[in-house]
């Protein structure tokens, strides 16, 4: 990889060097400044390939609910069946005597996996929840 290096100058305020510097060394000792740009760079273009409605993603639906809203849990239950194909696997946690957490392995096109999301995560009862996907790279 070295070889294929180009260097190129950034200009930038210092109080954003600041928080680049101080991010590069959070994540690490080996992460200098090129390596923590060459890792924000990578993480949106992953970010952004979700967004194309027919690029295939992975990642997981996370939520926590009210256990004691009616029917939320068969209604999730019947997102999951209608998306059998996307949904890998399902982890499901007691938090406490009204609160659970499930987190939603799925994988998928782009456009069905978000939709997914939005039907689980605005269903009345879910407190929160965050989808989280990357691009499915395929090797060339």
């Amino acid at each position: 990889m070295a070889s294929d290096l180009v260097r190129f100058s950034v200009a930038m305020p210092q109080g954003l060097l600041d928080e680049l510097d101080a991010y590069a060394k959070r994540r690490g000792v080996r992460l200098n400044r090129s390596e923590a740009l060459r890792d924000l760079v990578r993480e949106y273009l992953v970010e952004e390939a979700t967004v194309a409605p027919d690029e295939e993603v992975a990642g997981s639906i996370t939520m926590v609910y009210d256990h004691h809203t009616p029917g939320l849990a068969a209604r999730l239950d019947k997102i999951q069946h209608r998306h059998a194909s996307e949904v890998i696997s399902v982890m499901h946690v007691h938090l406490d005597h009204d609160s659970c957490l499930e987190i939603v392995a799925v994988r998928g096109q782009s456009r069905i996996v978000h939709n997914m999301a939005d039907c689980m995560l605005g269903l009345k009862g879910v407190r929160h929840g965050k989808l989280t996907c990357v691009a499915v790279c395929q090797a060339d």
